[in-house]
This record gives structure tokens, C-alpha cells and sequence, in this order.
């Protein structure tokens, strides 16, 4: 399944546009390696995604072409959630 699918289905992000936005700029990585919104995952992939001051670490558990809003959540594992502080004044 491609990165920007999974991130939409799995509602990490809303739409599959922003999904492919934030890939293509370079904020993604998958087992590593810098990953474009076309990079495929699989189940077991690290996938480490940076929002501005936070960077989210999941590792895919499942993969499935549609989910319900509860059942999203199923689809991954939270490994991590780091904010930075930012102390510019």
C-alpha cells in the first residue's frame, strides 16, 4: 500500500493530498530511509512523521483498502509522540 494511502486510511492524516504534501517535502521516513508519498509499507514498518514541534513514531500493525473511524486506530501502534519546545521570544 503506498504511504499517503496508509496515513489516510489509518487517519494519522485527514486527507490523502496533506498526506502526500508532507511526504514529497521530505518530513517522512519508513524504516529510516527518506520516503516519498509512492513508498509502499508494509506490515512492520517503522514510519517516523514530523509536524512542525512534534514527531510521531507508529509501527504499521495492519493494512486494509477501507476502515471505520474506530477501527483506524487498529491499523497502527504508537510508539512515540515528542513535542519540541520552541523558547524564541
Amino acid at each position: 500500500m503506498r504511504l499517503d494511502k496508509f496515513l489516510k486510511i489509518s487517519r494519522i492524516i485527514k486527507r490523502r493530498t496533506v498526506a502526500k504534501e508532507i511526504a514529497d517535502q521530505g518530513r517522512v521516513t519508513v524504516n529510516g530511509k527518506q520516503a516519498k508519498s509512492s513508498t509502499k509499507v508494509a506490515i512492520g514498518d517503522i514510519i517516523v512523521i514530523v509536524f512542525g514541534n512534534k514527531t510521531l513514531t507508529i509501527k504499521v500493525k495492519e493494512l486494509r483498502e477501507t476502515t471505520k473511524k474506530g477501527e483506524a486506530d487498529s491499523l497502527f501502534e504508537l510508539i512515540s509522540e515528542e513535542y519540541k519546545e520552541d523558547y524564541r521570544i
